[in-house]
C-alpha cells in the first residue's frame, strides 16, 4: 500500500496493490474508485481532499491477519 499527497492539487492518492486497472468508478465528485478485472479495489483517489479526510493528520497501521 502506498499514500501520496499532492499538495498544489490537495489530492490524496491512495495505491492498495500494482495490478492492473480495469474500470474506475466515481463515488462522488470527488472520490475515484479505480479496479482490477475481477473488482479488486486497486486505487482511490480523493480530490480536495482537505474537505474530504484529515489528510494533515494521515496515518497508517499494519495489522498481522
Amino acid at each position: 500500500m502506498q499514500a501520496k499527497y499532492f499538495k498544489d492539487s490537495d489530492t490524496l492518492l491512495i495505491n492498495f496493490s500494482n495490478r492492473q486497472v480495469a474500470e474506475t468508478y466515481d463515488l462522488n465528485e470527488n472520490v475515484l474508485v479505480e479496479v482490477d478485472a475481477r473488482g479488486n479495489v486497486v486505487s482511490m483517489t480523493f480530490e480536495h481532499a482537505k474537505q474530504q479526510t484529515d489528510v494533515t493528520n494521515f496515518s497508517y497501521q499494519f495489522a498481522s491477519v
